[in-house]
C-alpha cells in the first residue's frame, strides 16, 4: 500500500476538503458560520450514531468478546497519561496543572476524531468491530479522573510542604482541608464525566443498540447511517473555522508542545494498532483502536478542565488538540495507521503474533 497515494486520496475526500474549507473561510475572514443549534446538535447525533452501531454490533459479537481489548485499552490509556505528564513536566518544563490538563486531554479520546475514522475506513470499503465504541465510553472519562486525582494529590503534598515551617497542628489542620477539597473536586469532576451529555448519549445509545438489534435499527438506518457521513461533513465545516481561528496561537504554544502535538498522538497510534492486531482485531479494528490512543479531546477537555483544573491555561491543551493534533490526525495519521495495520496483517506477521500469543 501506497501511503503517500493513500493520504493524498484522503486530503481529496468530502470531509477533509470542508475541513479545510472551514480553515479558509476562517482565514480570509469570512462570515461563514453554522448556526448554533446545528453545531449543538451535531455531537449528539454522531454519538447517537456510533453508539447504536456500537450496541448492535455488541449484540452480535457479545460481551467476553470486548472484555480483554477493553481491559487493554484502559491499561494502556492510564500508563500514556502518565508518560504524558512525565514528558511535559520533566521534558517541557511545564507547571504541574498545564501538565496534568495536556496529559489528560492527549489520554482522554477524541469522539468526532472517532467519528472521522469510522468515515475513513468506510470510504476505503473496510469495517472495524463496532464495540470498540463502547472502549470510547470506557475511555472518556479516564484520563481526566486519573489527572484531577494526581493534580490534587499534588497539590496537597505542596500545601503540606509549605505548611512544616510552622506548628504540627497547622499543619494537619492545612492538608486534612485540602484533602477534603480535592475528594471534593474528584467526586464532582466523576459526576460530571459521567453524567457529561457526550456519555449519556453515547453510553444510551450503546444501550439501546444492543436492545434492538439490527432488526429494532432497520427503520431509523436512513437517519442514522445513510446521512452519518454528511452529518460529519457540516459539523468538519464548523472544526476547520474554528481550528483556523487558532493557527495564530499555534505559534504562541512553543516548539516543544507543537512537536508533542505531532509526536505522542503519532506513537500512540502505531503502538495501539500493533497492539490491537496482536489481540486479533482486524485490519479496521486495529486502525480504531490505534486512533483511541492517538486522538485528543478538544470537545470534552474544555468542559471538564476548566472546572476541575482551572489553574491550567486552556489556550494551550484546545489549541494544540485542536489546531494540530486533529488536522494532522485526519489528513495523515489516519492513513499512515491503516498501511502499518495492513502490513501488520500480513500473513508473516500474523504468524508472529500467533507465535507470541501461543507462548505468553
Amino acid at each position: 500500500m501506497d501511503i503517500l497515494q493513500l493520504i493524498q486520496d484522503n486530503i481529496l475526500t468530502p470531509i477533509v476538503l470542508f475541513f479545510l474549507l472551514g480553515i479558509v473561510a476562517a482565514r480570509i475572514k469570512s462570515d461563514l458560520k453554522i448556526p448554533e443549534a446545528i453545531s449543538e446538535f451535531l455531537p449528539i447525533y454522531l454519538l447517537a450514531a456510533i453508539g447504536l452501531h456500537g450496541g448492535i454490533e455488541m449484540r452480535k459479537t457479545g460481551f467476553e468478546t470486548m472484555l480483554i481489548p477493553m481491559l487493554v485499552a484502559i491499561v494502556l490509556s492510564l500508563l500514556m497519561t502518565l508518560n504524558h505528564y512525565q514528558i511535559l513536566r520533566r521534558l517541557g518544563k511545564f507547571n504541574i496543572f498545564d501538565s496534568y490538563a495536556l496529559a489528560s486531554t492527549y489520554g482522554a479520546v477524541g469522539a468526532i476524531t472517532f467519528s472521522v475514522g469510522l468515515s475513513f475506513l468506510k470510504n476505503q470499503g473496510i469495517t472495524s468491530e463496532g464495540y470498540i465504541t463502547a472502549i470510547l465510553a470506557v475511555l472518556e472519562p479516564l484520563a481526566f479522573i486519573l489527572a484531577i486525582f494526581l493534580t490534587n494529590m499534588a497539590v496537597a503534598k505542596q500545601i503540606r510542604a509549605k505548611k512544616q515551617t510552622f506548628t504540627e497542628d497547622a499543619d494537619s489542620d492545612s492538608f486534612d482541608a485540602s484533602s477534603g477539597q480535592a475528594k471534593t473536586r474528584l467526586f464532582q469532576v466523576l459526576r460530571e464525566s459521567i453524567t457529561g451529555k457526550a456519555i449519556v448519549i453515547l453510553i444510551g445509545s450503546i444501550i439501546i443498540g444492543y436492545t434492538i438489534g439490527y432488526g429494532g435499527f432497520a427503520p431509523i438506518k436512513i437517519l442514522f447511517e445513510d446521512l452519518f457521513v454528511g452529518a460529519i461533513v457540516i459539523f468538519l465545516i464548523e472544526m476547520g473555522i474554528i481550528a483556523g481561528q487558532r493557527l495564530d496561537d499555534v505559534r504562541k504554544v512553543g516548539a516543544f508542545l507543537i512537536g508533542f502535538s505531532l509526536i505522542i498522538p503519532t506513537m500512540n497510534g502505531i503502538i495501539g494498532v500493533l497492539v490491537a492486531t496482536y489481540l486479533g482485531l482486524s485490519v479496521g479494528g486495529a486502525v480504531m483502536f490505534g486512533l483511541l490512543l492517538a486522538s485528543a479531546s478538544f470537545i470534552a477537555a474544555p468542559a471538564v478542565l476548566r472546572t476541575a483544573i482551572p489553574q491550567a491555561k486552556p489556550s494551550l491543551y484546545i489549541t494544540s488538540a485542536l489546531g494540530i493534533t486533529f488536522p494532522y490526525n485526519i489528513i495523515i495519521l489516519l492513513p499512515v495507521m491503516l498501511t502499518i495495520s495492513t502490513m501488520a496483517h500480513s500473513s508473516e506477521t500474523i504468524n508472529l503474533f500467533d507465535y507470541l500469543r501461543q507462548y505468553s
